[in-house]
């Protein structure tokens, strides 16, 4: 029997963005604390705080429907969007502590139904009351989505109803103060909690502005809607637009409704002055339930999606869902983190972090949009456009909202985020989808191309070991892999470049992009290309030439002498071209016994300068590239460096010693040996220190036999170096 599909059950624009996001927008803050901000604010400052609340989830609200029309979103509301964008990594340190959070958000609105509740009932038992209305909770949102939009839509009745209850009582008279009285500045007098010994507007705005973080509530249903596009962006701004209004008219009438002393003392103000009381308990108790509902349902499938991507542990399971595609075992997750917390029975010490962590998503959404705009890809094209400097107020606004609200706090709840990506971006999450990364990255390598370009022939100090490494016998390669390595790691790079004529049947592609991805996965940049070509040194000449226009082009031609290689007719016209077009040479033998040895000891052989041992400048000979070579093989083998320099004069043994000293001096090369003898350069190498690998300096006549012999009287490997003029051991 074959599995059936999973139906899911979409929403529209109505039910699944506006419904939720108004009633979430609409709850505690409207009914007990707006006739407090009034009283303190005076009606002018009330004005001004919403407006500002409302002008700061706006900008937001428009930068994300910006980037919801520009992007397949999946579920997850907020964590799809700034992963898609930035990555998983960067999605779940945002994801995780917001899905923490809407499940606190959770129990203080089972709070705030309870002291509505308690206001009504006062013998009740307060944590029964919690417990209740928890598993009511959990049990509409368990049973589908589908139910708590339903049940979104009789508590909308109510709290409609309980604004019609305080529109009869303005038409029936209630707002009998004079107008000029309450078109006021306010005295900012605090609260009884304080002793009405004084606030501040930024204290009030505190105070109201969580009342203004709910226009998440719609695009946490991302993943089952009909139309994510269409319906976030519309969804989302009626819902914004229409609670704007409500809450600046219900400012204006409880102004003309009430003294300044009845609004500071009185937090049930509105149910004294509304025509009918009980409605607005009812609001209450509706506001508080369906925002407690939005937010079960939208935690949940927060937990769902991350569970999809396998950001979190024991992902397959929180990913599962019921045959009507529910994400029940999320659900079920939820569920128990919210009772821990109800068990807290006082959430007051971490309740800011709801609303810190909403800001934290704001700002990260701003900076998603900021991002894409600035990097004008051609992948950005929104069917909901917005000005530049949206975002910017977007982000700006957010941050500046945090600190104003609690800077201690916001630096606990940024540390926390900055903790979740710590331990994710070591996880090596696997991304099912492209995001912006690439561009920025890309954008990034641009900008910096073209701030250097004009100074690219003085990258002295920024000098890398970037290989190129031409390749005709895969075994060769792999033979020199870890040497090759050493030599670049840990910022340098390899590009392999595969000489061979044109055949259909060749594999030397793919081996050549199994070993880069080897490199790439120890540390090193790699990568790889196949020149088909009759002639090796023709090959690799047309590379080299080809690669003098590009930016990021290699500064070292490594040649790994082989037995196969025809040295005068394939060798040595590579080094020619090399030495035209100013790349450093790497000609390497590898002894046949010794091979490595024990990558204890580097001989670096100075030639004797005859006469000239100053070193008043930078040029130093044929020198730079040899003794860069060796630093790095020394940092990565822990070995030894030798300075070694024969002279045949012994008159001019004190002058070499000198030399060495001033050269170790102001190349900075610690714990370097410095050993000068006298006698025949030839003669000398059988007696010469013992070391796993002898570098020398080459012309451009290097004789194929002084190679082999070389290797032959050292009984080591030999490195032969010729500088490409642009490297300074000195920098």
């Amino acid at each position: 029997m074959s599995d059936q599909p999973k139906t899911i059950k979409k929403f529209g624009t109505f039910g699944g963005v506006f419904t939720p996001t108004l009633l979430t927008i609409l709850g505690v803050i409207m009914y007990l604390r707006l006739g407090w901000v009034v009283g303190n604010a005076g009606l002018l400052g009330a004005w001004l705080i919403i407006i500002i609340s409302f002008g700061i989830t706006l900008c937001t609200a428009l930068s994300m429907s910006a980037i919801t029309t520009n992007i397949r979103i999946g579920a997850g509301g907020a964590y799809a969007i700034v992963s898609q964008a930035l990555g998983l990594e960067v999605g779940g340190s945002l994801g995780i502590p917001r899905y923490i959070s809407q499940g606190l958000a959770v129990t203080m609105y089972i709070f705030g139904f309870r002291e509505g509740w308690l206001a009504i009932f006062p013998d009740h038992n307060a944590f029964l009351v919690d417990i209740i209305v928890f598993v009511s909770l959990l049990t509409i949102a368990y049973i589908s989505a589908n139910l708590a939009i339903k049940t979104q839509f009789i508590i909308m009745g109510i709290i409609a109803l309980s604004l019609v209850s305080v529109v009869i009582a303005a038409y029936n008279g209630s707002m009998a103060l004079p107008l000029d009285n309450s078109l006021s500045w306010g005295s900012f007098k605090g609260s009884e909690e304080n002793g009405f010994s004084g606030s501040s507007f930024w204290i009030v705005f505190a105070v109201f502005f969580p009342a203004a973080t709910g226009i998440m509530a719609g695009a946490n249903m991302s993943g089952e809607l009909k139309n994510p596009k269409d319906s976030i962006p519309i969804g989302t701004l009626w819902a914004i637009g229409v609670s704007f209004v409500i809450y600046m008219l219900l400012a204006f009438w409880i102004s003309r409704s009430a003294t300044e002393e009845e609004l500071l003392t009185n937090y049930y103000i509105m149910v004294d002055k509304a025509y009918i009381g009980p409605l607005i308990i009812a609001g209450l108790l509706g506001a508080t339930f369906s925002s407690a509902l939005a937010s079960i349902v939208g935690s949940s499938r927060i937990l769902y999606a991350m569970g999809e991507h396998k950001v979190l542990p024991y992902s397959n399971i929180l990913a599962g869902t019921s045959e009507t595609g529910q994400p029940r075992n999320a659900m079920i997750v939820t569920g128990v983190l919210i009772f821990l917390t109800l068990l807290l029975r006082n959430i007051n010490a971490i309740a800011p972090l709801v609303t810190l962590f909403f800001l934290i998503t704001y700002a990260m959404i701003n900076i998603v949009v900021i991002i894409e705009q600035r990097l004008g890809l051609i992948s950005y094209r929104p069917v909901f456009k917005i000005h530049k400097w949206v975002p910017w107020i977007g982000l700006i606004s957010s941050i500046f909202a945090m600190f104003i609200i609690n800077p201690t706090v916001s630096l606990i709840s940024i540390a926390i985020v900055l903790m979740v990506y710590w331990y994710l971006s070591r996880q090596n999450l696997e991304t099912p989808f492209e995001d912006v990364r690439s561009g920025l990255f890309v954008s990034f390598a641009e900008w910096a191309a073209k701030h250097t370009w004009g100074m690219k022939k003085m990258q002295q100090r920024a000098w890398k070991a970037n290989l190129m490494v031409p390749v005709r016998d895969v075994n060769g390669l792999r033979g020199t892999f870890e040497f090759l390595r050493n030599i670049a790691s840990p910022k340098g790079s390899i590009k392999l470049l595969g000489i061979e004529p044109f055949n259909e049947r060749s594999t030397l592609s793919n081996e050549l992009e199994t070993i880069s991805a080897s490199f790439r996965k120890k540390g090193v940049f790699s990568s790889s290309t196949v020149i088909h070509s009759d002639q090796f040194a023709n090959g690799i000449n047309y590379g080299s030439q080809a690669l003098q226009g590009a930016f990021f082009k290699p500064n070292i031609m490594f040649l790994n002498l082989q037995d196969h290689d025809d040295y005068n007719n394939e060798i040595k016209p590579v080094m020619k071209e090399s030495i035209r077009l100013e790349i450093g040479i790497l000609l390497f033998n590898l002894h046949p016994t010794a091979l490595l040895g024990q990558r204890n000891t580097i001989n670096v052989w100075i030639s004797e300068r005859k006469g000239n041992w100053e070193l008043g400048g930078w040029d130093i000979g044929n020198l730079d590239l040899s003794i860069l070579v060796a630093y790095k093989l020394k940092i990565n083998w822990k070995a030894r460096i030798r300075l070694i320099v024969l002279v045949k004069d012994p008159n001019e043994e004190k002058n070499a010693k000198n030399f060495l000293i001033t050269l170790t001096n102001l190349a900075r090369l610690p714990e370097t040996l410095r050993e000068v003898y006298v006698g025949n350069f030839i003669d000398f190498l059988t007696e010469a220190p013992a070391a796993d690998l002898n570098i020398f300096g080459m012309q451009e006549t290097l004789p194929y036999n002084f190679i082999n012999d070389m290797t032959a009287k050292t009984n080591s490997s030999c490195l032969f170096v010729k500088d490409s003029g642009h490297e300074s051991i000195l920098a």
